[in-house]
């Protein structure tokens, strides 16, 4: 039964000349100034979210985009901040980039950061998909068996440091501690000073391929997965949602279709569908130009492509249409009842599936994203009576 609503905010700022006919998105080229209204137009989403009863407002690590689509580079250190001008909404990390962090930072700060917001930061881990980010911070995109071995090395550090009081760990990445001598013994143990108040830290990672060597190391650490919503394709994907069943059940868990899982959505409301898709349609556009050559959304040809980056070429060139994105399903169109409809529909395929994401595509503007996101917790997410119920105040 779905009870949680969350929303992801990348990082966009605001942008003009969307969509496949508008500017290409190697042209972009925003100032310092804009650029940092990143942080002004987060901080209006949290609180109206914290207002709204939405549960968790997810945000994106990201670096060196002068371009603005994903322009928050510390999380953690923005969601201390943002814990101070909400009151009850948790903050989300989707996610934390392992490959660019040393585990034991990663780990202390995020202990840090529960401990100062009392619990309301919620962990996340991810292993990159922008060569420029990861690469850039030394270590492997380019060859995704030496990241994911990375990543996996990563992880199983960070929920060692977690969970035990003192440990180590010699593997193929890192050496921990190594054996030096400290003030009259040699180290053998270290301790993460300080630990997460709140244990066990609940985590979650991103489904993009759901390899079963994925799926089985996230159910190994009892790690929570999001399907779609934000940079990749949303909706229920249901072959993907019970391969993640199957891998908890391999651990010897009496697990359901949907338990443990968060599905995304992009959406926009309207008095009709018509209607919400001509109002939405240039930034689904702008979404897949920006995310598409990155191999984030299945099924775009090379010369796709290639074509996508040219805005002349583009909207001629056979690209997914938001038409398309309606009908499979990854993004709600229409008004808040045909919407309610599509929601009910996916709850009842998927009792046990309790969390749901709604957002919207880069390039939608604040403005937009506020009103969008008032509609929608007003008039659909009343209908889901499981939900925690947060009082609205009047205009």
């Amino acid at each position: 039964m779905i009870t949680k609503f969350d929303s992801l905010y990348a990082g966009h700022v605001d942008m003009d000349n969307v969509g496949y006919a508008g500017t290409a998105v190697n042209d972009r080229s925003f100032s310092d100034e804009h650029l940092a209204t990143v942080f002004d137009k987060a901080i209006a989403i949290a609180q109206l979210l914290d207002r709204l009863g939405y549960d968790t407002f997810w945000m994106a690590e990201h670096h060196f985009q002068p371009e603005g689509y994903e322009c928050l580079p510390n999380l953690l250190l923005f969601q201390v901040h943002l814990a101070h001008l909400t009151k009850r909404i948790k903050l989300g990390c989707a996610f934390n980039i392992a490959p660019m962090w040393h585990p034991l930072r990663l780990a202390e700060d995020f202990a840090t950061a529960d401990i100062l917001t009392d619990g309301r930061v919620v962990f996340g881990v991810g292993r990159g998909y922008h060569t420029r980010e990861v690469e850039t911070f030394g270590n492997p995109l380019l060859d995704q068996e030496a990241n994911r071995e990375l990543f996996e090395e990563q992880v199983d550090v960070i929920m060692m440091a977690f969970n035990q009081r003192s440990f180590s760990h010699h593997g193929t990445y890192f050496d921990l501690p190594p054996k030096v001598p400290y003030r009259g013994y040699e180290l053998e143990e270290i301790t993460l000073v300080p630990r997460p108040k709140n244990l066990p830290v609940e985590c979650w990672q991103p489904i993009q391929g759901g390899t079963q060597r994925a799926l089985d190391f996230m159910a190994k650490h009892r790690i929570k997965g999001i399907i779609g919503g934000g940079v990749a394709e949303g909706g229920v994907m249901d072959g993907m949602m019970e391969a993640f069943r199957d891998a908890l059940v391999r651990t010897g868990r009496d697990a359901e279709i949907g338990e443990d899982l968060s599905v995304g959505f992009q959406f926009h409301l309207a008095d009709t569908e018509e209607k919400a898709m001509k109002e939405a349609g240039k930034y689904y556009e702008e979404n897949l130009k920006m995310f598409g050559p990155l191999r984030l959304h299945r099924g775009l040809s090379e010369q796709q492509i290639l074509d996508i980056a040219d805005p002349k070429k583009a909207p001629f060139a056979g690209l997914p249409t938001i038409e398309d994105a309606v009908e499979s399903g990854a993004f709600l169109c229409g008004p808040p009842d045909r919407v309610i409809e599509q929601l009910k529909k996916v709850e009842e395929k998927y009792p046990a599936l309790e969390r749901i994401g709604v957002s919207h595509p880069v390039g939608t503007p604040k403005a937009v994203i506020l009103e969008q996101m008032e509609w929608f917790a007003k008039e659909v997410m009343p209908a889901f009576p499981g939900r925690v119920e947060v009082a609205v105040p009047a205009d």
